[in-house]
């Protein structure tokens, strides 16, 4: 739908009685599509004729900056140990720490951690996008239930996750059922609370122009609330992931035996009761590459492709 013509539906009182509500009112079918339409509308709204930047001009902009500021760390890190010479138990060299993770490799304990950990991350994500999509999207919209428990939302938000560990130990023992509540703890304020915020920046004629097409509550943020609410939603999406890695870390370090597989965190905590700083530092590594890819390959390409179809960013930005 154009931008022009969704302002003059936003408007139904110069309409007359004849006017697009009682049109669409009286065709289901029409207002379906034209709650579509919208909802793809938005998406192209303010959107200039912008060049999609090439593959290697993304490359250079976007992946080889950090690589080579990585790679420049680890030679300064290298020219530190050779000049310095310090204790291995103590500032082991890239070397070592290659050679640790070359180790965990052909165990073949680093597969079993790497694999076991994401399955929990990705999975507990996944519960957490279900959970805290429906709760943000229902706190937006009914003021009683967000001025009641919108407070609290915030107060788990800020309380770290590490802290629900020991009550999950009590009531779900040493198991996987464990991890995922801390997990669930840690991601779904955050994704309800970006959520909320996402919606509080729609502008209140996109609601009335849902409202004038004859959608009802449920439709209207389904088709008009929710899209538009994007950019905060993608934001707390990010953040409820951040959330739910560290909080999966956490739970990992502490809740160890029982029937809980051996994810990295567990691997973390076994070599630090060795006293093996280069598996410690291996291990690190290994959690913060994961986390990096994650951010590169899932969220950085949907919140670019999003913020570009929306005119907020500019084809070579980013």
């Amino acid at each position: 739908m154009p931008h022009d013509t969704a302002l003059a539906l936003a408007d139904p009182v110069d309409e007359g009685d004849h006017g697009p509500r009682s049109a669409v009112s009286g065709n289901g079918a029409s207002a379906h599509d034209e709650l579509r339409s919208l909802e793809a509308g938005l998406d192209r709204l303010q959107t200039g004729a912008e060049r999609t930047p090439g593959a290697w001009r993304r490359f250079t902009t976007s992946v080889l900056p950090p690589i080579v500021f990585v790679i420049a760390l680890i030679a300064a890190w290298q020219l530190y140990v050779v000049m310095a010479q310090p204790r291995p138990d103590i500032v082991p060299g890239p070397l070592d720490v290659i050679a640790a993770i070359s180790a965990a490799w052909e165990s073949g304990r680093l597969q079993l951690a790497v694999v076991t950990s994401l399955e929990r991350g990705v999975a507990g994500f996944l519960i957490a996008i279900v959970v805290g999509t429906p709760l943000g999207l229902l706190l937006a919209e009914v003021k009683p239930l967000r001025r009641a428990i919108g407070p609290i939302l915030s107060g788990l938000q800020v309380l770290p996750s590490v802290a629900w560990v020991p009550a999950a130990i009590i009531w779900f023992g040493l198991t996987d059922a464990t991890v995922y509540f801390v997990v669930l703890m840690g991601a779904v304020p955050s994704i309800a609370n970006g959520l909320i915020a996402g919606v509080d920046q729609v502008p209140p004629q996109l609601r009335r122009v849902g409202t004038v097409l004859g959608a009802g509550p449920l439709r209207r943020a389904a088709f008009v609330v929710l899209p538009a609410a994007l950019p905060g939603y993608v934001a707390g999406l990010k953040q409820g992931w951040a959330f739910s890695w560290r909080s999966l870390m956490a739970a990992e370090i502490i809740a160890v035996g029982g029937s809980i597989g051996f994810g990295l965190g567990s691997m973390l905590d076994q070599s630090r009761e060795l006293a093996d700083l280069a598996g410690v530092l291996a291990t690190i590594l290994v959690i913060l590459a994961i986390g990096i890819l994650i951010e590169l390959i899932a969220f950085a390409p949907l919140e670019r492709r999003m913020l570009r179809r929306r005119g907020l960013l500019q084809g070579g930005a980013r």
